[in-house]
């Protein structure tokens, strides 16, 4: 059994589930294809320095490491791609004004983020580059809500976030690196007791504005709340007002908007909105995005960007597969060119046709149909 047992968090897909999960890969793909999204092929592992720039540290921690044996450098299996591609815009393309990118391939954690989630997620997502305006973030989360919408997750709620926020209490108040670490842990947890004594020896403006984080979520009146409550910064009036501005344009596609003022997934390296799709019968995020427009600085390039991604292993589990198609069996004859003029023809179209082998036991193939001689002609006929 020890030749075969599989690690933990790791597993086969098998034909119903695999025919299931490339189905939506190729709708998804499609769709961001006419949308004008090219599509890359970043390497399954780079060397370390390139996978980690721009992303933060908490990608250390979730990546593989294997030493080259052509240089003796740390090499880095990706646990994400966004790095990748932001890498592709900055360095290799290197194209002046707005570029879109699209990418689907498997990406490897050391730890599972979940009981049921896998060590290797099938990520797919886009990417846009070289615009930094609210109608780039507005056009990838429509995309978003599209793509979930042609896999056939609907009945969506989409939380949206800001780390402007968090990020201008931080600045306004001087806290120190280490302290700063400490909130964005706690808050991430939604500790509340634990929030509440790393607090007490701030500012009674900081201490409040932060212990206030927390319950900042639900519909628009939060935003509001947040206005009038919050230090009056200009960063934080603007991203509010940035806010407000996304749920205008996305509150006619999309089931339910929610704020989560707290949400700071991605932190280290997102710059401005953030934003989480929920569905029922899963409860962790099945599409995550945001804003990061510094990650390319380290390639050379510090674009304003925006994107999402999402795991199709996931997703498909949201959808119930179809039965894998029954196919259209072939009786096995050597060098007969009608037959196989018609087996073409019948492939090509899209069908599922099994050539018999000597000795086969018929019962034993998938099908619901045959390939007979009828008056000097192939038909097919119910089995």
């Amino acid at each position: 059994m020890r030749n075969w047992l599989l690690p933990e968090y790791v597993e086969d897909i098998l034909p119903v589930e695999a025919l299931h999960i490339e189905a939506m890969r190729r709708q998804i793909i499609d769709l961001l294809l006419v949308h004008g999204y090219q599509q890359v092929i970043p390497p399954l592992l780079e060397y370390v320095e390139s996978l980690l720039s721009g992303s933060g540290s908490d990608m250390n921690l979730q990546m593989f490491k294997v030493v080259d044996q052509l240089s003796g450098r740390m090499m880095g299996l990706r646990a994400d791609m966004t790095p990748q591609v932001a890498r592709i815009d900055a360095h290799l393309l290197n194209c002046e004004g707005i570029t879109r990118l699209c990418y689907v391939n498997s990406v490897l954690h050391t730890l599972p983020s979940g009981i049921a989630q896998t060590r290797e997620p099938l990520q797919i997502g886009a990417e846009l580059y070289g615009h930094s305006g609210l109608e780039s973030d507005v056009e990838v989360q429509r995309l978003m809500l599209r793509c979930l919408s042609v896999s056939g997750v609907n009945g969506i709620h989409l939380d949206l976030g800001h780390v402007a926020v968090f990020r201008s209490l931080i600045k306004g108040a001087g806290i120190s690196q280490q302290l700063e670490t400490e909130l964005f842990t706690i808050l991430q947890a939604k500790d509340i007791s634990t929030l509440k004594e790393l607090c007490i020896k701030l500012k009674k403006q900081t201490r409040e504005a932060l212990m206030l984080l927390p319950e900042l979520y639900g519909d628009k009146k939060i935003l509001a709340d947040a206005c009038k409550r919050l230090p009056d910064y200009p960063e934080i009036k603007t991203a509010l007002n940035e806010l407000s501005t996304v749920e205008e344009e996305l509150k006619p596609v999309v089931d339910k908007i929610a704020f989560d003022l707290a949400d700071l997934r991605g932190y280290h390296y997102h710059t401005g909105i953030v934003f989480a799709a929920y569905a029922k019968g899963c409860s962790n995020a099945i599409a995550l995005g945001g804003r990061y427009d510094e990650i390319g600085k380290a390639f050379g390039r510090a674009r304003p960007a925006t994107g999402f991604s999402m795991d199709l292993r996931e997703i498909s589990k949201l959808v119930k597969p179809q039965p894998y198609p029954k196919g259209i069996r072939a009786p096995f004859q050597k060098k007969n060119a009608a037959l196989e003029t018609k087996i073409e023809e019948l492939r090509k179209a899209g069908h599922i046709v099994i050539m018999e082998l000597p000795g086969q036991n018929n019962e034993l193939l998938d099908c619901n149909r045959q390939l007979v001689l009828h008056d000097g002609q192939w038909i097919i006929e119910e089995i």
